[in-house]
Protein backbone atom coordinates (compact mmCIF):
# COMPACT_ATOMS: atom_id res chain seq x y z
CA UNK A 1 0.00 0.00 0.00
CA UNK A 2 1.63 3.27 -1.13
CA UNK A 3 1.37 6.76 0.29
CA UNK A 4 -1.14 7.84 -2.40
CA UNK A 5 -3.63 5.17 -1.29
CA UNK A 6 -3.18 6.19 2.34
CA UNK A 7 -4.00 9.79 1.40
CA UNK A 8 -7.14 8.58 -0.43
CA UNK A 9 -8.29 6.59 2.60
CA UNK A 10 -7.57 9.50 4.93
CA UNK A 11 -9.49 11.87 2.67
CA UNK A 12 -12.42 9.43 2.56
CA UNK A 13 -12.41 9.12 6.36
CA UNK A 14 -12.34 12.89 6.91
CA UNK A 15 -15.05 13.34 4.28
CA UNK A 16 -17.26 10.83 6.08
CA UNK A 17 -16.69 12.57 9.39
CA UNK A 18 -17.65 15.91 7.86
CA UNK A 19 -20.70 14.49 6.06
CA UNK A 20 -22.02 12.60 9.08
CA UNK A 21 -20.97 15.21 11.69
CA UNK A 22 -21.41 12.89 14.70
CA UNK A 23 -20.56 15.71 17.11
CA UNK A 24 -23.45 17.74 15.77
CA UNK A 25 -25.79 14.76 16.11
CA UNK A 26 -24.86 14.26 19.79
CA UNK A 27 -27.50 16.61 21.24
CA UNK A 28 -30.16 14.80 19.19
CA UNK A 29 -28.85 11.43 20.42
CA UNK A 30 -28.97 12.60 24.04
CA UNK A 31 -32.52 13.87 23.55
CA UNK A 32 -33.74 10.68 21.87
CA UNK A 33 -32.20 8.47 24.58
CA UNK A 34 -33.10 10.65 27.57
CA UNK A 35 -35.62 8.06 28.77
CA UNK A 36 -33.08 5.21 28.61
CA UNK A 37 -30.80 3.92 31.34
CA UNK A 38 -27.02 4.17 30.69
CA UNK A 39 -26.85 0.48 29.71
CA UNK A 40 -29.70 0.89 27.22
CA UNK A 41 -28.15 4.10 25.85
CA UNK A 42 -24.85 2.31 25.26
CA UNK A 43 -26.70 -0.50 23.49
CA UNK A 44 -28.46 2.05 21.28
CA UNK A 45 -25.07 3.60 20.42
CA UNK A 46 -23.72 0.14 19.53
CA UNK A 47 -26.72 -0.68 17.30
CA UNK A 48 -26.47 2.71 15.57
CA UNK A 49 -22.76 2.26 14.80
CA UNK A 50 -23.29 -1.27 13.44
CA UNK A 51 -26.17 -0.04 11.27
CA UNK A 52 -24.06 2.85 9.93
CA UNK A 53 -21.26 0.44 8.99
CA UNK A 54 -23.72 -1.92 7.27
CA UNK A 55 -25.43 0.87 5.30
CA UNK A 56 -22.16 2.37 4.08
CA UNK A 57 -20.55 -0.99 3.21
CA UNK A 58 -23.62 -1.97 1.17
CA UNK A 59 -23.47 1.42 -0.57
CA UNK A 60 -19.77 0.86 -1.24
CA UNK A 61 -20.26 -2.60 -2.75
CA UNK A 62 -23.53 -2.01 -4.61
CA UNK A 63 -23.13 1.63 -5.60
CA UNK A 64 -21.62 0.98 -9.03
CA UNK A 65 -24.29 -1.63 -9.80
CA UNK A 66 -26.93 0.96 -8.95
CA UNK A 67 -25.34 3.51 -11.26
CA UNK A 68 -25.09 0.97 -14.08
CA UNK A 69 -28.71 -0.10 -13.58
CA UNK A 70 -29.92 3.46 -14.10
CA UNK A 71 -27.29 4.18 -16.78
CA UNK A 72 -25.80 7.02 -14.74
CA UNK A 73 -22.19 7.93 -15.37
CA UNK A 74 -19.81 8.35 -12.44
CA UNK A 75 -19.10 11.94 -13.42
CA UNK A 76 -22.80 12.85 -13.46
CA UNK A 77 -23.28 11.24 -10.06
CA UNK A 78 -20.15 13.01 -8.80
CA UNK A 79 -21.65 16.38 -9.72
CA UNK A 80 -25.02 15.47 -8.16
CA UNK A 81 -23.34 14.14 -5.02
CA UNK A 82 -21.19 17.26 -4.79
CA UNK A 83 -24.26 19.50 -5.03
CA UNK A 84 -25.91 17.49 -2.27
CA UNK A 85 -22.83 17.77 -0.04
CA UNK A 86 -22.64 21.53 -0.61
CA UNK A 87 -26.35 21.86 0.21
CA UNK A 88 -25.90 19.95 3.47
CA UNK A 89 -22.74 21.95 4.22
CA UNK A 90 -24.57 25.29 3.95
CA UNK A 91 -27.23 24.00 6.34
CA UNK A 92 -24.52 22.91 8.79
CA UNK A 93 -22.76 26.29 8.55
CA UNK A 94 -26.03 27.98 9.49
CA UNK A 95 -25.98 25.96 12.73
CA UNK A 96 -29.03 23.77 12.03
CA UNK A 97 -28.30 20.41 13.64
CA UNK A 98 -29.85 17.45 11.90
CA UNK A 99 -32.72 19.45 10.38
CA UNK A 100 -31.42 18.72 6.89
CA UNK A 101 -31.44 14.97 7.52
CA UNK A 102 -34.73 14.39 9.32
CA UNK A 103 -38.05 15.98 8.47
CA UNK A 104 -40.87 16.64 10.95
CA UNK A 105 -42.74 13.46 10.03
CA UNK A 106 -39.66 11.29 10.63
CA UNK A 107 -39.03 13.13 13.87
CA UNK A 108 -42.56 12.49 15.16
CA UNK A 109 -42.43 8.83 14.12
CA UNK A 110 -39.12 8.26 15.89
CA UNK A 111 -40.63 9.19 19.25
CA UNK A 112 -43.00 6.23 19.14
CA UNK A 113 -40.42 3.72 17.99
CA UNK A 114 -38.60 1.62 20.51
CA UNK A 115 -35.63 0.83 18.31
CA UNK A 116 -34.16 4.25 17.60
CA UNK A 117 -30.65 2.92 16.97
CA UNK A 118 -31.45 2.12 13.34
CA UNK A 119 -34.16 4.72 12.63
CA UNK A 120 -33.66 7.64 12.93
CA UNK A 121 -30.10 7.54 14.31
CA UNK A 122 -28.34 5.37 11.73
CA UNK A 123 -30.69 6.34 8.91
CA UNK A 124 -31.12 9.18 8.11
CA UNK A 125 -29.24 11.14 10.80
CA UNK A 126 -25.83 9.42 10.62
CA UNK A 127 -25.69 7.49 7.34
CA UNK A 128 -27.66 10.04 5.37
CA UNK A 129 -27.64 10.95 1.67
CA UNK A 130 -24.39 12.89 1.95
CA UNK A 131 -22.40 10.01 3.43
CA UNK A 132 -23.96 7.46 1.06
CA UNK A 133 -23.29 9.54 -2.06
CA UNK A 134 -19.71 10.22 -0.94
CA UNK A 135 -19.16 6.49 -0.39
CA UNK A 136 -20.53 5.59 -3.84
CA UNK A 137 -18.31 8.20 -5.50
CA UNK A 138 -15.17 6.85 -3.83
CA UNK A 139 -16.15 3.23 -4.58
CA UNK A 140 -16.67 4.02 -8.25
CA UNK A 141 -13.52 6.13 -8.52
CA UNK A 142 -11.28 3.52 -6.86
CA UNK A 143 -12.71 0.11 -7.85
CA UNK A 144 -9.65 -2.12 -7.28
CA UNK A 145 -9.92 -4.86 -4.66
CA UNK A 146 -7.16 -3.30 -2.54
CA UNK A 147 -8.92 0.08 -2.53
CA UNK A 148 -12.26 -1.57 -1.73
CA UNK A 149 -10.80 -3.37 1.27
CA UNK A 150 -9.14 -0.16 2.42
CA UNK A 151 -12.39 1.80 2.15
CA UNK A 152 -14.25 -0.91 4.09
CA UNK A 153 -11.60 -0.70 6.83
CA UNK A 154 -12.10 3.08 6.90
CA UNK A 155 -15.86 2.59 7.27
CA UNK A 156 -15.36 0.11 10.13
CA UNK A 157 -12.96 2.46 11.91
CA UNK A 158 -15.38 5.30 11.38
CA UNK A 159 -18.29 3.26 12.80
CA UNK A 160 -16.14 2.37 15.81
CA UNK A 161 -15.42 6.07 16.29
CA UNK A 162 -19.13 6.86 16.17
CA UNK A 163 -19.78 4.18 18.79
CA UNK A 164 -17.17 5.70 21.09
CA UNK A 165 -18.43 9.25 20.61
CA UNK A 166 -22.07 8.31 21.20
CA UNK A 167 -21.14 6.48 24.41
CA UNK A 168 -19.51 9.70 25.61
CA UNK A 169 -22.26 11.93 24.19
CA UNK A 170 -23.83 13.11 27.50
CA UNK A 171 -20.42 14.10 28.88
CA UNK A 172 -19.25 15.77 25.65
CA UNK A 173 -22.50 17.71 25.19
CA UNK A 174 -22.33 18.92 28.78
CA UNK A 175 -18.67 19.94 28.38
CA UNK A 176 -18.93 21.67 24.99
CA UNK A 177 -22.39 23.15 25.42
CA UNK A 178 -24.58 24.19 22.51
CA UNK A 179 -22.17 26.94 21.46
CA UNK A 180 -19.25 24.53 21.22
CA UNK A 181 -21.31 22.04 19.23
CA UNK A 182 -22.40 24.80 16.84
CA UNK A 183 -18.80 25.94 16.28
CA UNK A 184 -17.67 22.38 15.46
CA UNK A 185 -20.67 21.88 13.19
CA UNK A 186 -19.82 25.02 11.21
CA UNK A 187 -16.20 23.89 10.82
CA UNK A 188 -17.35 20.47 9.60
CA UNK A 189 -19.73 22.24 7.22
CA UNK A 190 -16.84 24.23 5.73
CA UNK A 191 -14.82 21.04 5.18
CA UNK A 192 -17.84 19.31 3.66
CA UNK A 193 -18.46 22.25 1.32
CA UNK A 194 -14.87 22.08 0.08
CA UNK A 195 -15.21 18.32 -0.51
CA UNK A 196 -18.47 18.83 -2.39
CA UNK A 197 -16.95 21.50 -4.62
CA UNK A 198 -14.06 19.14 -5.35
CA UNK A 199 -16.56 16.48 -6.47
CA UNK A 200 -18.38 19.00 -8.67
CA UNK A 201 -15.16 20.32 -10.22
CA UNK A 202 -13.81 16.86 -11.08
CA UNK A 203 -17.16 15.79 -12.50
CA UNK A 204 -17.55 18.89 -14.67
CA UNK A 205 -14.01 18.57 -16.00
CA UNK A 206 -14.75 15.02 -17.15
CA UNK A 207 -18.18 15.90 -18.60
CA UNK A 208 -16.93 19.06 -20.31
CA UNK A 209 -13.23 18.59 -21.19
CA UNK A 210 -13.15 22.11 -22.62
CA UNK A 211 -13.41 23.53 -19.08
CA UNK A 212 -9.96 22.21 -18.21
Amino acid sequence: MNSIELVIFFQFFIGLFAAVNPLGIMPIFVSLTAHQAPVERNKTAYIASIAVAAILVVSLLAGQLLLDFFSISLDSFRVAGGLLLVSIAFTMMSGKLGEDKQNKQEQSESVSREQIGVVPLAMPLLAGPGAISSTIVYASRYPSSVDTVGLIVCICLFAAGIWGLLRLAPTIVKFLGQTGINVITRIMGLILAALGIEFITNGLRALFPGLS
